[in-house]
């Protein structure tokens, strides 16, 4: 039988996290037929030695989300591909619930809402600011897990093997193409490990400022100086 959801989760030095992620899929009450792709940037392989559950197929490729995230698609045998960070945790009923979007043959790409695992007002502001964001732009980022048709995905181009704002470039080959998109209320959890390191104030402004400079024709190489981590 085919495979119905194929998860793909691009790994960079994410030992203490990915581990958490794959079971938190796997306790989901989905009678659908799933596959679990951990594809790893370090030639090394160190996330993959950490993964305990034999049913995940791990692969290694050269370092970058966008490369990382297309080498898992082209080993995916599911009919929709779902790209996850490895320190986002889906929600309760994530993977019925995308069945049941994609039962609408006409909807080609969707995502979740965002919410961030820590508590304080801050974060429940970049929430509300991320939700009115992608609904306004109708580019969801990746820790809201996209998810999107195989044959779309392929169909599109892919991820650019960009730098960073990947997510962003096949967001607007969607709306470029017309592709329909569908938001989820419900909310993906995601680490507030980036707002904690580099402060919430500057993290905020400086993804703020990535992105307008991107959508005004910045090149990605060039923008990816502003961050140390691209995974």
């Amino acid at each position: 039988m085919e495979t119905d959801i194929s998860i793909i989760i691009p790994v960079l030095n994410e030992q203490e996290t990915i581990n958490k992620t794959i079971k938190k899929v796997y306790q989901q009450n989905f009678p659908g037929i799933l596959e679990i792709i951990v594809v790893d940037g370090k030639e090394d392989g160190t996330t993959i030695l950490c993964v305990e559950n034999q049913k995940v197929m791990t692969v290694s490729s050269p370092p970058g989300r966008g490369i990382q995230m297309n080498c898992g698609a082209k080993k995916a045998s599911g009919k929709i591909l779902l790209f996850l960070h490895s320190d986002t945790i889906l929600p309760e009923n994530a993977l019925n619930e995308i069945l049941n979007t994609m039962k609408d043959q006409s909807i080609k790409v969707g995502a979740f809402d965002l919410a961030i695992n820590r508590k304080g007002l801050a974060y429940r502001v970049i929430e509300k600011t991320a939700s009115l964001r992608s609904r306004m732009t109708k580019i969801p980022y990746g820790d809201q897990a996209i998810f999107i048709r195989k044959k779309y995905f392929f169909g599109i181009g892919q991820y650019r093997e960009i730098p960073i704002m990947e997510d962003v470039e096949l967001m607007r080959s969607v709306k470029k193409d017309k592709g329909r998109l569908r938001f989820l209320k419900s909310r993906t959890s995601t680490s507030s490990r980036r707002w904690e390191k580099e402060g919430i104030v500057f993290c905020t402004l400086r993804n703020w400022t990535i992105l307008i400079l991107f959508l005004l024709g910045m090149k990605a190489e060039r923008l990816a100086g502003f961050y140390k981590n691209k995974i």
